[in-house]
Order: C-alpha cells, then sequence, then structure tokens
C-alpha cells in the first residue's frame, strides 16, 4: 500500500484501500505513481457545481493506467443496498490497492466498511 506523506490527499484504511475528498483529473498520474492500481468515484456527478464529472476523472485514470469506476452515493439518500453490492464487486474485481473517493472521503470510508465487514 502507497505510505501517505504529511501532505497526501488520501487516508489509508488497510494496505489495499486508502480514501480521499474530491479528486481532479490532473492528480491521476500522481495517484498511480503513489502505487494506487484502480480509483472509486463515491460522489455524485452534479453533486457540487465545480467538481469535475466522473467521465473527465474516468479518462484521466485510464490514461494514467488506472481503473475506475463509479459507485455514486447520495447524501440525500445515503448508502444503499445497490451501492453495497456494487462495491462488493468492484473491490473483488478491480486491482489493488485502491483510492476511493466522494467530497470529504467519509461515505467512500462507511461504504467500504459495510461492503467489506
Amino acid at each position: 500500500m502507497p505510505t501517505p506523506d504529511e501532505n497526501a490527499l488520501y487516508k489509508t484504511i488497510n494496505d489495499d484501500f486508502a480514501v480521499a475528498g474530491q479528486l481532479d483529473p490532473d492528480q491521476m498520474p500522481a495517484i498511480a505513481e503513489a502505487g494506487f492500481k484502480a480509483v472509486i468515484c463515491n460522489r455524485p456527478d452534479g453533486e457540487a457545481p465545480a467538481e469535475p464529472q466522473f467521465d473527465a476523472i474516468s479518462a484521466a485514470a485510464a490514461a494514467a493506467g488506472l481503473e475506475a469506476r463509479y459507485i455514486p452515493v447520495s447524501n440525500q439518500v445515503g448508502l444503499t443496498p445497490e451501492n453495497v453490492t456494487d462495491m462488493k464487486a468492484a473491490l473483488s474485481e478491480m486491482p489493488g490497492p485502491v483510492l476511493a473517493y466522494c467530497r470529504s472521503g467519509a461515505r467512500s470510508a462507511k461504504l467500504y466498511e459495510i461492503a467489506t465487514g
């Protein structure tokens, strides 16, 4: 698992999984260089006006050699059984370590906890 430095964008959960707040497409090469193999977006497109859309993240991730998956978790609705099922599938299918993100990393961490618990 990548080891974060004091200015890291992510929080390590375990050797195979970390979480982060909103990521930008231009951060994908650094994420790959840090040793991650995949990113999961848990933030719905359009949640905040200035946030990058998943298509831009996905394209940048692919260009950096990362797999990307979109599993949006709405702040208004909360985690759904479908979110948990999709996260379980992503974690079993994607290479690790995986970096998941949302607005702050909290939804991603909670989804991981439920999906793996």
